[in-house]
Formats: C-alpha cells, sequence, structure tokens
C-alpha cells in the first residue's frame, strides 16, 4: 500500500505549518513508513519556511512525538544543515527567554509550552551532529557575551534582558556544542 503524502514544492510558512501538522497526524496515527516519515521532513527542511513550519508544529505539538525523536525525524533534519541549525538554535534561546516572560507575567501554561519548546529543541541539538549546528551555537554565544556578531542584530530586535540572556547561555552550555572540539 502506497502512501501519498507529499510536501508541495514551494510552501508559504503559513502552509508549512499545515502541511506538517498533517504529517504529525499520520505519523501519530501510523500510516507512515520511517522512508517516508524520513522523505517528507527532509522535503519540508530544505527551504527556509517549510523548516520554520516543521519545527512551529513539531516543537509545540502537544503529542509526545517530539519528546524522544526517532532516527527518521533526525536522518531527515541532518539533510540540510544549513536550514536547520540556526532555526534550532533560535528554536532553543527563544524559547527559553519566552518561558521567563511568561513566568513575570504570571502566565504558567504559557510557560510551559515554552519550557516545551526548549526541551525539545535541547534534545534535538543533543542528537544531532552536523557542524553547522556548533557553529551557530557558538555564534549566537559570541552574540550574547560580546554584544556583537552575528546574531546581534537578532537579540537586539527581541530586546532580551540580561537575565533571558543568561538563561539562553546557560541552555546553550546545555547542548555541549560550545565545549566539543571542532
Amino acid at each position: 500500500m502506497a502512501n501519498s503524502f507529499t510536501v508541495p514544492d514551494s510552501l508559504s510558512f503559513e502552509s508549512a505549518i499545515s502541511v506538517s501538522q498533517a504529517l504529525l497526524d499520520e505519523m501519530e496515527q501510523g500510516k507512515l513508513t520511517e522512508a517516508e516519515i524520513e522523505q517528507a521532513i527532509a522535503a519540508l527542511v530544505a527551504t527556509e519556511n517549510g523548516a520554520r513550519g516543521f519545527f512551529v508544529s513539531y516543537l509545540t505539538d502537544a503529542r509526545p512525538l517530539a519528546d524522544q525523536p526517532t532516527d527518521p525525524v533526525l536522518h531527515a533534519l541532518a539533510t540540510s544543515p544549513t536550514t536547520v541549525a540556526p532555526l534550532l538554535v533560535k528554536n532553543l534561546v527563544m524559547s527559553t527567554a519566552m518561558a521567563i516572560t511568561h513566568r513575570r507575567n504570571h502566565n504558567e501554561d504559557l510557560a510551559r509550552g515554552s519550557d516545551q519548546v526548549k526541551v525539545r529543541s535541547l534534545n534535538l541539538l543533543q542528537h544531532l551532529t552536523f557542524l553547522e549546528l556548533k557553529q551557530q551555537a557558538q555564534a549566537m554565544a559570541t552574540s550574547l557575551e560580546t554584544g556583537k556578531g552575528s546574531y546581534q542584530n537578532f537579540l537586539e530586535r527581541w530586546q532580551y534582558d540580561t537575565e533571558q540572556q543568561q538563561a539562553m547561555l546557560q541552555a546553550l552550555a546545555e547542548t555541549e556544542l560550545l565545549t566539543q572540539a571542532n
């Protein structure tokens, strides 16, 4: 029985979220083989919009699918390291900072959602091994530590304060990407 799950060649961010949700539904229902899962995710993460949509869906999904990433998911993510690496690093630090913001605003439900995205991002970063992850994590750490570098505009745009930036550095340290040898 052949599965007809396909990822369109051109996706907006919004359509990538929709396709990713459908993919997660089929994964949960056991309708896809490991090869089909890997192919579909690889097709999604091949583009910036597709990768962003996939991560929004995968990292925030209420189901436990993303709690322990499977080999097909990891293999698929590794097919587009230059797209995946900066998005995963940003997801880790943004969710870390947002958990602090939500707790300051006394919104524990949103804080738990941010914590979940942080844990899932961290888990992916700890399981993936491509060089671009180390490079992006180090670039983010450099911007956080020095106020300069390739991520400085990103940090300024979101106006992260000192407490958030320290928590972001701690989250990056937990990936162990900052301490690995080149």
